[in-house]
């Protein structure tokens, strides 16, 4: 009976043990089948899910990281400010916007309020303006010059503000070049040195197309200057926190958050070498040449300008990519101080147009609408209405690719270029040139080093004279064909330290009659340093006819 029972007894444990056994078995199974299965879910699931999101960072965390990131670039971000004296626009004259399309009368180009606004130029202009140019005479070398500055009728000294960035503890500072564009003065004051504290800068180079330019200070003997990193723009993606760092209305070291709203974006116009990091980090007129940072502490673009129709902030901001200013600046410090890009001298339609390529018979490619006479394609044999499809084997879909490899190639390299003509492909060996030579009448690259036709130039002491007009003689009361008016006197010039001024009439030089513009340069060529130099001005009518005496030391 006993040897029964114990023989049931362990049965049942063995069957015990089993069921166990299976039991566990079984959840293992299952839990793998789940494992498996909850995988497969997060790879092909479209639709989005909190719980399969990266964890967020509490605003502690985040107001940490932006505390971090702004302590560390701050140091290398500078206040730069200039003075400039405004050239009085004459009739007949040239305009600011050399080169500008003409579509039908007006101000045509929708960047000239925009940049009027953002760098403070006259806001009493047309608002707003977003009228387009058309897509036409758009090339691999585009556009006449972009950034034409603000500039403005006559008057007394202009001063103007903006931002620049360390690039390197020789000295070396990145700002925009509409900041120091006709600056007869630029001085920098860096983050932590009194307002008092400023450093003269000279200009290395500039870039128009990119309104990029390179300016330096000797550094500091009593300490090292912070030098910013710059990142990889290519790598930052939609929806990536970003700071701007700047100088807006003269508020030095302000930091502002947003994140990165567009990438790539081509602004109204069709103008070249433009592709924008576009922000909703507050960017106002002053921040102007200041640095776009990502969280990893490195400058990934140069705030270049704002779309607003109120002067100020309104959540949309453009900074010019860190990959290209690196570029720029490479170039900018070497050789000429220069930057020079590739063309082919062909020209296509900004806006890509897929009923263009259906009735020209190819899938992909760039359609040109023309090629520039004796330019490097036309000596390949390239014509209008060619399609070019690819350039060194690399297949072609838009203008910007297209662009941005042939200004990248150096001036006298070969490309291979492969094109569509008449359904049949067709290759050509293109010998690259040098585009500022090759569109000067377009990149105008020269001619604000060239003075104005007829244009007096200023005399050693910085004054520039003209005849007394008749007219003028008579509101001035002085007598007809005596003496020579100030049209300009340079800023920090000896005659701007004796305190002349524009609309003087300076009658003698150290008791010698100037009744002409030879006449005051001839007597002035022959003043020495350390001699004194007394000028008899009539500045108004007045007590002794409204003459009086200025005078100093020649330096």
């Amino acid at each position: 009976m006993n040897s029964r029972f114990g023989a049931l007894m362990a049965r049942m444990r063995t069957q015990r043990a089993l069921s166990t056994l299976v039991i566990l078995l079984t959840l293992t199974v299952g839990i793998l089948i789940g494992t498996v299965l909850s995988r497969g879910r997060v790879r092909g699931n479209s639709a989005p899910d909190g719980s399969l999101l990266p964890a967020m960072q509490t605003p502690q965390q985040l107001s940490n990281t932006f505390g971090q990131v702004a302590s560390s670039v701050e140091p290398a971000v500078v206040n730069v400010s200039t003075e400039s004296t405004p050239k009085v626009q004459r009739r007949g004259g040239r305009t600011p916007n050399r080169g500008q399309r003409d579509n039908g009368g007006g101000n045509d180009d929708p960047f000239q309020d925009f940049f009027d606004r953002f760098f403070g130029g006259q806001q009493g202009g047309q608002q707003g303006q977003q009228g387009g140019q058309g897509d036409q005479g758009d090339d691999d070398d585009q556009g006449p010059n972009p950034f034409s500055g603000p500039g403005g009728p006559g008057g007394g000294r202009q001063r103007s503000l903006g931002s620049g960035i360390i690039l390197n503890a020789n000295g070396y500072i990145m700002t925009n070049f509409h900041v120091v564009d006709k600056a007869d003065r630029i001085r920098v004051k860096l983050f932590d040195e009194p307002p008092s504290v400023l450093h003269d800068a000279k200009i290395v180079g500039v870039d128009r197309e990119t309104d990029l330019a390179l300016i330096k200070i000797e550094p500091p003997k009593d300490k090292p200057l912070t030098v910013a990193r710059l990142g990889d723009s290519d790598k930052m993606t939609v929806g990536d926190w970003v700071l701007a760092i700047g100088s807006p209305f003269d508020l030095e070291a302000t930091v502002t958050a947003g994140i990165v709203s567009a990438k790539g974006r081509n602004l109204p116009g069709g103008r070249q070498f433009q592709s924008f990091i576009q922000t909703d980090a507050a960017i106002n007129p002053g921040n102007s040449g200041g640095p776009l940072v990502s969280m990893n502490s490195e400058v990934i673009g140069i705030n270049t300008a704002i779309y607003t129709q109120s002067y100020g902030y309104q959540g949309v901001g453009f900074a010019m990519p860190s990959n290209v200013v690196r570029d720029v600046y490479e170039q900018l410090r070497a050789g000429n101080h220069k930057v020079s890009r590739g063309s082919i001298g062909v020209e296509f339609s900004a806006v890509p147009n897929p009923a263009v390529l259906r009735v020209y018979g190819v899938k992909n490619g760039v359609p040109i609408t023309n090629v520039r006479p004796d330019s490097p394609a036309a000596k390949a044999g390239l014509q209008g209405e060619d399609t070019i499809t690819a350039v060194n084997g690399k297949n072609i879909k838009s203008g910007d690719e297209l662009v941005n490899l042939i200004s990248a190639t150096k001036p006298g390299n070969k490309l291979n270029v492969t094109y569509m003509r008449n359904g049949q492909e067709k290759q050509a060996t293109v010998v690259v040139a040098d585009r500022a030579k090759l569109f000067a009448d377009r990149t105008d690259q020269s001619s604000e080093e060239t003075p104005e036709d007829n244009e007096p130039a200023p005399t050693k002491l910085g004054i520039t004279v003209k005849p007394v007009s008749p007219e003028m003689a008579e509101r001035a009361g002085t007598p007809e064909g005596k003496g020579v008016q100030v049209m300009d006197v340079k800023p920090d010039s000896f005659g701007d330290d004796l305190g002349l001024a524009p609309g003087m009439i300076i009658i003698k030089v150290n008791k010698q009659p100037v009744n002409s513009e030879d006449e005051f340069r001839k007597i002035t060529s022959q003043l020495k340093s350390g001699q004194d130099v007394v000028f008899l001005v009539h500045a108004g009518r007045g007590a002794s006819g409204g003459n009086t005496f200025v005078s100093g030391t020649l330096p």
